[in-house]
């Protein structure tokens, strides 16, 4: 009985708050009060005291010492990014530290990698730079790790030399009609499919260990000399550069997939990790490069396979051509790479909203770099503290405060695989999936002699542009990064335009993230989402209508669907427009929010991609068929292209059916009612 009356008082208190509420918030006011919306002073006083001073200490104290994840130095930066949130004066209302125990790979400080050109009484010919050339003091550091495969197994593979291009599926199919691969050592080239790729799609053909360079032909223009092209005349990665990285296919710590990596998580066995290379791989610079390939016999390679070496790119004997210093070696790697758990931090603030705390809009980068991360990723952590050092001024001020709250991540153990952003989502996963209407990312803020580069989601596509009109380009007087962006764009031309700036990248990514938080209507424009999907249509039309009819596979539902969406967009675009926010009800306006906000998860299906770890969006997932169309469509088009089955067949189909009624599915969460 005291039950009943207990919930019968607290079911009556939530029918008389929600009556309170739609009475509040359903009402059309008769006061003559108006909503705030954006203050387009505010924005100009944000652009105005955005300081490049202040970006270049920022940027000098990010890079003082190497900081690779969970190192000493990586805890200075936690150290840092913490001192700076947490200013009184100009910090943010509250930051903090997320820390994950996650499984990550190392060289051995006390058995470096090796590998060496080795005869048939084990002499060694030619051993490969363990370490790369030292042009500035700072590479003396003795914390700069020394080249390496991150999650490569250990072990003495040796073989002969094959060369297998980007190391694609189709590279090592070709390869092995000309050459038996079984016992050799492959060499490719960066580019064409993943690091981990590289040695997974090898092992297959009896491979047992893999290298991998930068070709000067993809990175540096041709260029190759040190003495006058490269590093330290230019930009261009010097001969012994190496790009070290994480060869693994997934991202997140791989002992706990879809959980969050704290201390009493379950973890699954490390022999049952996928996605890594299943034999040793180590990168090395092109000046090794260049000197083994340059000795391979064999026949010649196709001309797609070629680079910048001034000699034939040849597939291997296997090995070496009878007539090198090297014929009849073998190549060997001794990779001494450990692996195991570590402590990962996030540093984590935020910006409490005034009007809608509960709707968030989060800017992140992560803080770990290789060596010293000057361009990855400092140059977007440096950008990032001038932002909340300019938005937490005027916090602490009381000057202004973003209608929607802000969080800013900076993200740990990024470089292995995206840990630190992909562990913070799978914790927080209900409530970020409920409130967050967009993220931004700034990771490298200025990178060469390019323009302004930027990917979204084509609802996003106006508001960029927007910001990125009312800042100037650096060194053009009144021409916009907008402006200077169109122009060079899209183009194939070495000369891309004036590098824009830290400031000018801090401006307009300011820009944007203030444009999200605080306008009262969200500057999201469903109809620029309506013209991509239209965009995939028509190139999967083109593509594949004519064959998928003769295996009775019919594209009307897809198009139909399409079709819907630019209904149901243009039909909220015309609620939008003969709307007055500020005079709105404010369940209105946060109806239309939500609409908007909540239209990407529209396209999520868990079962889309049973292949591909952790992807569930049906428009915006990776795919390796290099069409601009539907990725799954596409994959499970090209797929059933090769094998020519009826199961393949009715994979396309199945992928046709996700596709259009995801797309339908979307379309009517754009319309007012059921």
């Amino acid at each position: 009985m005291i039950k009943q009356v207990l919930f019968g008082i607290l079911g009556g208190a939530l029918v008389l708050t929600a009556g309170i509420l739609i009475g509040h918030y359903g009402i059309a006011k008769s006061d003559g009060s108006r909503e705030k919306d954006l203050d387009e002073s505010l924005v100009h006083k944000f652009l105005s005291e955005v300081d490049n001073i202040q970006i270049e200490q920022n940027l000098r104290e990010l890079t003082k010492v190497p900081h690779m994840a969970t190192t000493a130095g990586d805890e200075q930066t936690v150290q840092l990014m913490l001192k700076r949130w947490q200013d009184p004066d100009s910090g943010l209302d509250q930051a903090w530290r997320e820390e994950y125990l996650v499984y990550l790979s190392f060289p051995d400080p006390t058995k470096p990698n090796k590998v060496t050109v080795v005869n048939a009484t084990a002499d060694v010919l030619y051993t490969a730079r363990e370490k790369e050339k030292v042009y500035t003091e700072d590479q003396k550091d003795p914390e700069v790790v020394q080249p390496y495969a991150a999650y490569s197994p250990p072990g003495e593979p040796k073989g002969k030399l094959v060369y297998a291009n980007q190391g694609k599926p189709d590279d090592y199919k070709l390869l092995n009609e000309t050459v038996d691969l079984r016992g050799t050592i492959a060499i490719t080239r960066y580019g064409g499919a993943g690091r981990a790729d590289k040695a997974i799609n090898a092992a297959p053909y009896g491979v047992v260990g893999v290298l991998v360079y930068t070709d000067p032909l993809d990175i540096n223009d041709g260029l190759m000399s040190d003495a006058s092209e490269t590093y330290p005349h230019s930009w261009y990665m010097p001969p012994s550069g190496v790009e070290r990285g994480s060869f693994n296919t997934r991202y997140g710590d791989m002992l706990t997939p879809y959980l969050a990596a704290k201390e009493e998580t379950y973890r699954i066995p490390v022999e049952n990790i996928t996605g890594i290379p299943p034999i040793p791989i180590q990168p090395i610079g092109f000046e090794d490069a260049e000197k083994l390939i340059c000795e391979l016999g064999g026949t010649e390679a196709p001309v797609g396979w070629r680079g910048a070496f001034k000699c034939t790119y040849n597939f291997g004997g296997p090995g070496f051509k009878p007539t090198s210093a090297f014929k009849d070696s073998d190549v060997k790697l001794a990779i001494f790479n450990t692996a195991g758990t570590k402590n990962s931090s996030n540093v984590m603030g935020v910006i409490r909203g005034s009007e809608e705390p509960d709707r968030y809009v989060i800017y992140g980068n992560h803080r770990d770099s290789w060596v010293h991360g000057a361009i990855d990723p400092s140059s977007g952590t440096s950008v990032m503290l001038e932002l909340t050092r300019v938005l937490g001024r005027m916090v602490k001020k009381g000057t202004w405060r973003p209608r929607r709250s802000i969080i800013f991540g900076s993200w740990g153990a990024e470089e292995f695989g995206l840990i630190g952003s992909a562990e913070y989502a799978e914790q927080y996963f209900a409530k970020l999936s409920e409130r967050t209407v967009a993220y931004i990312n700034v990771d490298i803020a200025v990178f060469a002699n390019a323009t302004l580069r930027a990917s979204g989601m084509p609802s996003l596509q106006n508001v960029i542009f927007k910001a990125a009109k009312q800042v100037d380009a650096p060194g053009l007087g009144a021409t916009s990064v907008y402006d200077n962006w169109i122009r060079y764009a899209n183009r194939t031309s070495s000369a891309h335009g004036p590098v824009p700036s830290h400031q000018a990248i801090a401006r307009t990514a300011g820009n944007v993230l203030i444009r999200l938080a605080d306008s009262l209507l969200l500057p999201l424009n469903c109809s620029d989402y309506a013209e991509s999907l239209e965009d995939y249509l028509d190139t999967a039309v083109t593509l594949y209508q004519t064959q998928m009819q003769a295996w009775k596979i019919s594209m009307e539902p897809l198009k139909r669907a399409v079709a819907s969406f630019r209904s149901a967009a243009t039909h909220l675009d015309q609620v939008i427009r003969s709307s007055d926010p500020a005079n709105e009800t404010p369940l209105k306006v946060r109806r239309i929010n939500d609409q908007l906000m909540l239209l990407d998860r529209a396209f999520l299906d868990p079962l889309a991609f049973p292949d591909k770890h952790a992807y569930r969006h049906v428009i915006w997932a990776p795919s390796s068929a290099g069409k601009p169309t539907f990725p799954g469509l596409a994959d499970a088009f090209a797929n059933a292209e090769t094998t020519g089955q009826a199961g393949d067949w009715a994979k396309v189909h199945y992928h046709l059916s996700v596709l259009s009624q995801a797309i339908e599915g979307a379309a009517h969460t754009l319309v007012d009612v059921i």
